[in-house]
C-alpha cells in the first residue's frame, strides 16, 4: 500500500484502466476501486480524502481521551472519487495497553472493511445475526446507529459493522478486549462536514494496521 495502488480485498497489485479494460484490474478478485497509497497522517491527509470521497469519512469526534487520529486510506480513482475509506485511530485501551480503531465506510462490495477484519468479504452480511439486538451502538452523523459483532474474525481484534447513511460502516478494534471501547456509545461525525474542526485533529504516528491489516 505504500507506493502503488493495491487491492481492496487482498492488497495485491492492481492493473491501471487502458486499452483492454476502463476499470482498474486485480488478478484475483478482478474489477476493483483500488485503495491509493496511504501517506502519514496529517490535516492534509484529510483533506484530501475529504475533498476525493463519495462515502463518509467517520472519526469519533471528539477522540476519547488520550486517543489520535493515526492515518487515513481511501479506494477509489480520480474519475469515480472515493468509494471506501478508513479512518485510524490510536490510543489507551479500556482495559489499559494500547488500542488501535479503524473505522471504514464503504459502498457495498468493495471489500476494504473485511480487509481490515481479517475476513472473507466482501460484505458483513453474512457474518451479523440481525435478528438479535445490537451489540454497540454509536451516534453517526447525529443518528442512533446499531452495530453488530461480526462473526468468524481472527481472534486478535473486534469487529463489529452497521448501516450508515446508506453504507456500510465497520468498526475493528485490537487488541479484541479493546472492543469494549464500542460499548461507550461513541459520537461519530463525517468528516465531510466537519469544517474548519478539522484543523484541530491530534495527529500521531502512522498505524501499520492501516497498511498491513
Amino acid at each position: 500500500m505504500r507506493g502503488e495502488p493495491s487491492c481492496p480485498k487482498c492488497g495485491g497489485r492492481v492493473r491501471a484502466p487502458g486499452l483492454f479494460s476502463d476499470s482498474w484490474q486485480c488478478d484475483v478478485h478482478g474489477t476493483v476501486h483500488p485503495v491509493q497509497p496511504v501517506i502519514p497522517p496529517s490535516v492534509d491527509a484529510l483533506n484530501v480524502v475529504v475533498h476525493r470521497t463519495q462515502v463518509p469519512l467517520w472519526m469519533p469526534w471528539p477522540l476519547p481521551v488520550g486517543w489520535l487520529f493515526t492515518g487515513v486510506a481511501c479506494a477509489g480513482d480520480d474519475r469515480t472519487g472515493g468509494r471506501a475509506t478508513a479512518v485510524a485511530c490510536t490510543g489507551p485501551g479500556p482495559l489499559g495497553g494500547m488500542g488501535e480503531l479503524i473505522l471504514v465506510a464503504e459502498e457495498l462490495g468493495v471489500g476494504l472493511g473485511a480487509r481490515y477484519a481479517g475476513m472473507d468479504g466482501p460484505d458483513p452480511g453474512p457474518h451479523m445475526n440481525v435478528e438479535k439486538p445490537p451489540q454497540a451502538k454509536v451516534l453517526a452523523a447525529g443518528r442512533p446507529t446499531p452495530l453488530w459483532h461480526v462473526a468468524g474474525a481472527p481472534d486478535d481484534r473486534a469487529v463489529f459493522a452497521g448501516e450508515a447513511l446508506g453504507m456500510w460502516l465497520w468498526a475493528v478494534v485490537w487488541p479484541e478486549q479493546s472492543g469494549l471501547l464500542m460499548y461507550d456509545e461513541l459520537v461519530l461525525t463525517d468528516l465531510r462536514d466537519a469544517g474548519a474542526e478539522v484543523e484541530l485533529v491530534p495527529c500521531g504516528a502512522l498505524s501499520p494496521r492501516l497498511l498491513g491489516p
